[in-house]
């Protein structure tokens, strides 16, 4: 269901279920949380999220199995799905979703939950949940809004439509839209960037751009006074500045 690859400091994480849109079954979603909080304590620097063939993920695999069950059985389903998105969330190392092809449901979701999104010009997103008779999950009802403002999130989420890659660039999904046979050469280039940028920076980055929309300016103010003062006493700023006045590129440590 799930491969795992590391080259060299780059995670690729594949979903590997093609025939069915690289859907999710209702038994691997535990799997995933596992495998991102393994990336979350493992040396690697940054996590890559991908499709296998020509999607991205789909979201819950339904098929034509899906009966509904008991509340308690739905509850602790919706439990291992809120596992994998909180460990995307509490991931401090950069993460980018490799998006081709469709991206609807939770996989939409798990588009939003990585902190860049790069989508190929065939890409095509939704928040498909209303058109199920469910409503957002996977953290959507939270990612969303923070991505493309509350009334736009509400247009989306509650007709389920369709859009594609142009339009998610426009109101903020999508970083960068790329040529489908460009796809992982332009990820594999954004993730050895990432890759070698200074994780400590890195780190306090993510958190305070996070809890941005619940801070008030003073106490972001605040957060940045905490973070900055950490950083300026670290390793990675003396070789940050030590690389600027050689001019050569820094070799950062984490430290």
């Amino acid at each position: 269901m799930f491969r795992v690859r590391d080259e060299g400091p780059v995670r690729w994480l594949t979903i590997e279920n093609p025939a069915h849109r690289n859907a999710v079954p209702f038994d691997q979603w535990e799997r995933l949380a596992l495998l991102i909080g393994e990336f979350g304590s493992s040396d690697a620097r940054v996590l890559v999220i991908e499709g296998a063939g020509e999607d991205f993920c789909s979201g819950a695999d339904v098929g034509g199995s899906f009966a509904p069950g008991s509340v308690t059985t739905a509850y602790e389903f919706m439990d291992h799905v809120g596992q994998a998105a909180a460990a995307l969330h509490a991931l401090d190392k950069p993460s980018i979703a490799a998006v081709d092809g469709v991206a609807v449901g939770a996989g939409m979701n798990l588009a939003l939950g990585c902190d860049i999104v790069i989508a190929t010009v065939r890409a095509r997103f939704a928040e498909i949940f209303v058109k199920r008779g469910l409503t957002l999950d996977f953290g959507g009802t939270w990612l969303l809004p923070r991505r493309v403002g509350l009334a736009r999130a509400k247009e989306l989420a509650l007709t389920g439509r369709v859009f594609g890659a142009e339009e998610a660039e426009r109101i903020g999904i999508v970083g960068r839209i790329v040529a489908v046979d460009r796809l992982r050469d332009e990820v594999a280039a954004l993730a050895a960037e990432l890759a070698a940028g200074a994780p400590l920076a890195q780190r306090f980055i993510k958190t305070g751009l996070d809890q941005s929309f619940e801070m008030s300016f003073a106490e972001a103010l605040a957060y940045e006074r905490r973070a900055q003062a950490l950083l300026l006493a670290s390793e990675d700023v003396v070789e940050g500045v030590t690389a600027f006045v050689q001019k050569r590129d820094p070799e950062f440590r984490g430290r």
